[in-house]
């Protein structure tokens, strides 16, 4: 059975997705109306409209990373607590030198 939490992670994950090939529509429709239509369309409106879906994409940034958190908290991890792989405790960074240390 899905969690609603998961449910909710996967329709971000979803929107994401839209918003992004929205973005890339708009900038196809505008560089064909810039070739059709070079002064003839509301070139502002368009701006706008990307405007609103840059801010609709941040606001699922934001939300994305609220649930990332509220996962973490709830798994007893605070959100600064996950280490990248090789960034584990007692485990030195390797050395640019091939190992030597100066």
């Amino acid at each position: 059975m899905k969690t609603p939490e998961a449910e909710t992670r996967r329709a971000l994950a979803r929107l994401r997705r839209a918003l992004e090939k929205a973005k890339r529509e708009v900038r196809g429709l505008r560089e064909g109306l810039d070739e059709s239509e070079a002064d003839g369309y509301p070139a502002d409106d368009y701006a706008e409209m990307e405007e609103h879906l840059g801010a609709v994409t941040d606001l699922v940034n934001r939300e994305q990373a609220r649930q990332q958190a509220k996962v973490l908290r709830a798994g007893g991890i605070a959100s600064g607590g996950l280490r990248r792989s090789g960034e584990s405790f007692g485990r030195r960074p390797r050395l640019q030198d091939g190992g030597r240390r100066s």
